[in-house]
């Protein structure tokens, strides 16, 4: 009996991770009121008017009677394109989707006894991060020894601090988290304008690429224009050659001698 109603609770609902279904306004004949506050197509105030008036309206217009306010009494309803609204709608959350800037934390592992030539590779990738806008969570290694030395680690953090002071700052000054020292580095730009800075210097290389493959074009053109020009020359000069050649052979070929009579 337990476990019948322990499966029972169990089956009771929908699945847990279902997503937040998507309510639609109700609009025509879905809606079921008897009077509604209707809004003009441009906006005006048209006053509190029966159902069926509403309906006859939007007939009359070519539009869509589209609930906008259904908890108002009585609910506010307006004449409108309704596929059209939709699809502006949908814009607008794809532009304020692309537009969003999603804050980052990237992070860069270094050990106190780097190598110069690893802490400018490790050093390059920070400041790529924060050109991008995003902020980097430092984490220097301590691994046996080391960790009766933090003020190694301590140093290489300012180290790496004052190197790219000019494209972040210290969001969160060095401490020590077991094993580990860690820092966080804050951009100065924000993630908006760097996106918007790496979109403009793709446009410009875009525009640089096409700009060059239009003078490799005309260049090519050009050729393929003097190329027509010198053969149709060079096909002139040969076709008056033969003509002349064939003249003067005629007139260094002496007479033929008459024939004597016998």
């Amino acid at each position: 009996m337990a476990v019948r109603q322990a499966a029972a609770w169990c089956n009771r609902g929908g699945p847990i991770s279902a997503e937040p279904r998507i309510v639609e306004p109700r609009i025509n004949d879905r809606i079921r009121v008897p009077e509604v506050r209707l809004v003009g197509p441009s906006g005006e105030q048209v006053g509190i008017v029966p159902l069926a008036k509403a309906l006859e309206l939007a007939q009359e217009y070519d539009l869509d009677l589209v609930e906008v306010a259904a908890t108002a009494r009585p609910p506010v309803c307006k004449l409108m394109d309704y596929g059209k609204f939709k699809y502006e709608s949908a814009m607008k959350a794809r532009e304020a989707r692309k537009n969003q800037a999603h804050t980052v934390i990237k992070e860069m592992k270094l050990r106190p006894k780097i190598d110069p030539h690893d802490y400018d590779t490790k050093k390059g990738h920070v400041v790529r991060f924060l050109k991008q806008g995003d902020k980097v969570k430092i984490t220097i290694m301590f691994r046996g020894r080391e960790q009766s030395r933090p003020e190694l680690g301590f140093r290489l953090l300012q180290r790496l601090a004052s190197d790219v002071e000019e494209l972040g700052f210290i969001e969160s000054n060095p401490k020590q988290d077991g094993r580990n020292m860690i820092m966080v580095l804050g951009p100065h730009k924000k993630k908006t304008e760097a996106m918007a800075e790496a979109r403009e210097a793709a446009a410009v290389r875009k525009a640089e690429r096409q700009g060059y493959g239009s003078d490799d074009e005309s260049e090519e053109h050009d050729e393929s224009v003097d190329g027509t020009v010198e053969n149709s020359e060079g096909s002139e000069e040969s076709a008056e050659a033969p003509v002349v050649e064939a003249a003067e052979e005629s007139a260094e070929k002496p007479a033929d001698k008459p024939v004597e009579d016998n």
